[in-house]
């Protein structure tokens, strides 16, 4: 029943030792992605980038913004001068949160009066948005008690939070995760779909067969991406239509940037194929370095995760991956309404991201098919 077992599996342990490659793929990659995903997930929301629009400037006011940083929950990224510039920094995504102290809010506390702040909150995160509306609250009933406890002259009445939630005020978690749910699905279908048509094409000889024709090496690349190209705009607009009509996600902004937009991030998702069918020699090793770049996009993309709650070292990382900018740009487009001029670091970053790929596809390109 047996017979030829020790054989068989000597002969694969030597077939596997022929491929060092896969091999490394196996058994490194699980250990690399455990170390980095497990300093760079957590759950915790911490360093929120906040806004202040400080119009009172006096210690009792600097003495609210210090309970604020001191919870290591919000971070200060911007001071601003103006309700418009406040309201900005929560529509082009700088911050999370804006601080808008009045300008009689020590006159208020001294008067024995109540003093309300105004917290505006971006409810496109609803994980964040839930975990600020309820710190704030917490912060100001324990300045209230502090004041009440150091018989503060003034002191006696409690210090109001007034949250304000902007863009999804049902925090419903559809709207913040389907968006970038698009973004995840567009690349993952886009990049492995090039790389999986690449290499099948090399193990079946086929495009050995195109090399000897007179197609030039770059009219044969660009050849091969304009067809998966248009799957992915025919993938995008599926996707958009779901999102609308399915789960019931409302588009503020305009669907004529949002489409242009995600043809760019579609193309560097095309990039990213053609350097994995370049490396990879099968359909395996194709799926495993898919993996490698499929990981990173759902778990440090900001996708699930805050970024501003990982390390700096994982914050770096994640802005050279595609995804995490793209979905600031359809969170940004589908639930605050920004424009072309709100989202220009983000498209700035992308494009530069996707000229770099394109030129380090083309390069490696012509050196797999001439070398």
């Amino acid at each position: 029943m047996f017979r030829g077992f020790r054989a068989v599996v000597y002969k694969e342990f030597i077939q596997v030792s022929r491929d060092p490659f896969t091999l490394f793929l196996m058994l490194l990659l699980p250990t690399v992605q455990m170390t980095i995903f497990g300093y760079a997930i957590n759950t915790e929301i911490r360093n929120i980038e906040t806004v202040l629009f400080d119009l009172d400037k006096r210690p009792a006011a600097r003495e609210l913004v210090d309970a604020f940083v001191n919870t290591d929950y919000f971070e200060i990224v911007e001071v601003v001068d103006s309700d418009e510039a406040l309201n900005r920094a929560i529509v082009t995504g700088r911050a999370k949160v804006g601080i808008k102290i009045p300008p009689d809010y020590s006159d208020r506390l001294a008067a024995r009066r109540q003093a309300e702040v105004l917290i505006l909150i971006d409810g496109s995160d609803s994980s964040v948005a839930m975990q600020s509306a309820t710190v704030s609250g917490s912060i100001g009933l324990s300045e209230s008690m502090e004041r009440i406890a150091a018989s503060v002259p003034g002191g006696g009445l409690p210090i109001e939070m007034r949250p304000k939630m902007l863009f999804n005020p049902d925090s419903r978690s559809a709207n913040f995760m389907v968006p970038g749910l698009m973004a995840v699905i567009l690349q993952v279908i886009t990049s492995l779909l090039t790389a999986f048509a690449i290499v099948r094409e090399r193990e079946q000889g086929t495009l050995d067969q195109l090399l000897v024709t007179p197609i030039r090496p770059l009219g044969l690349m660009i050849g091969k991406l304009v067809p998966y190209a248009c799957i992915g705009f025919v993938e995008l607009v599926t996707v958009l239509a779901v999102m609308r009509w399915v789960f019931g996600v409302p588009i503020h902004g305009s669907v004529l940037l949002l489409a242009a937009l995600s043809m760019l991030f579609i193309v560097t998702a095309l990039a990213i194929g053609l350097l994995i069918s370049m490396k990879a020699r099968n359909q395996v090793q194709a799926l495993q370095l898919g993996m490698l770049v499929i990981l990173p996009s759902v778990l440090l993309s900001g996708f699930m995760f805050p970024r501003s709650s990982m390390p700096l070292p994982m914050q770096v990382i994640s802005s050279v991956i595609p995804a995490t900018h793209f979905i600031q740009i359809i969170r940004g487009i589908v639930l605050r309404g920004a424009t072309f001029a709100d989202l220009l670091p983000s498209v700035l970053a992308l494009a530069v991201i996707c000229v770099a790929l394109l030129t380090l596809s083309v390069a490696r390109f012509n050196r797999k098919i001439t070398g």
